[in-house]
C-alpha cells in the first residue's frame, strides 16, 4: 500500500553531538535531516518578545473576561532584556499571570511575575540588592513559627483579596483548581475566617 507522508521532527538537543556520544542513531539522523531549520532561543531574538507578549495579553484578557491593558514602556523593556530560559512557554505563562495581576491602566513590570512568584525587575545595583536582601530576610522571619496550613491560608486569602474576591482568577494565580480553592474557602469560613466576597463585575466570573 503506497503512502505519501512528511515527517516534521523537533529536538532541543544538538543531534550531531548526540550521534557522536552514541545517544542518537546516526542512520535515523540522516533519514530525518533533509531540511534543517534552527530556531534560536527567545533571548536571541528580543524583537519577537514584545510581539509575542502583546499577543498573549490579548489572548488571556479575552479568555478571562478582563480589560485588555497595554504593556507599559518599562514592562516592554524588562521583557526584552529577560533571558527567558523557558522560552515561549515561560513568556506565555508570565503574560497570563500579568493579565490577572494588573490593576492600573497599563500592565506594569511589577505585574509580570517569574515562575517563583517574584516580580520581574531590572538588574539591581549594590544598594538595591542590599535592601532587597534585608526585606527578604524580614519577610522570611514572619513565617517562622507558623504552620504550613496557616501560611497557606494567609496566601490564599491575600490572593483572593487582590483579585477582588474573584475565585477563578485567584485559583489561576495560585496554580490550583477552582474546586480546591472553594473547598479551602469553605473550610476557612466554617472556622470563622473572613473570606473576601466577589466584588462588582468580578462577581460574574467567580
Amino acid at each position: 500500500m503506497k503512502v505519501n507522508i512528511r515527517v516534521l521532527a523537533t529536538s532541543n538537543r544538538d543531534l550531531t553531538v548526540a550521534v557522536k556520544d552514541g545517544t542518537f542513531r546516526e542512520d535515523l539522523l540522516y533519514r530525518l535531516n533533509v531540511v534543517n531549520l534552527r530556531l534560536p532561543p527567545l533571548r536571541e531574538r528580543p524583537g519577537d518578545v514584545v510581539a509575542l507578549a502583546e499577543f498573549f495579553v490579548k489572548k488571556y484578557a479575552a479568555a478571562n473576561g478582563v480589560l485588555e491593558r497595554p504593556l507599559s514602556a518599562v514592562a516592554m523593556q524588562r521583557l526584552s532584556t529577560h533571558r527567558w530560559p523557558g522560552n515561549v512557554r515561560e513568556l506565555e505563562n508570565a503574560m497570563h499571570r500579568a493579565v490577572l495581576l494588573a490593576t492600573g491602566p497599563e500592565i506594569e513590570e511589577f505585574a509580570i511575575r517569574l515562575p517563583d512568584g517574584q516580580p520581574m525587575s531590572a538588574a539591581p545595583d549594590s544598594q538595591t540588592a542590599r535592601v532587597a536582601s534585608m526585606a527578604a530576610e524580614a519577610a522570611s522571619r514572619t513565617f517562622v513559627g507558623q504552620t504550613v496550613a496557616a501560611v497557606e491560608q494567609q496566601l490564599i486569602i491575600d490572593t483572593l483579596s487582590h483579585c477582588f474576591g474573584n475565585r477563578t482568577h485567584a485559583a489561576n494565580i495560585l496554580g490550583i483548581s477552582i474546586r480546591t480553592l472553594r473547598n479551602k474557602l469553605k473550610e476557612y469560613s466554617e472556622a470563622g475566617v473572613a473570606v473576601p466576597a466577589p466584588q462588582g463585575a468580578a462577581a460574574h466570573a467567580a
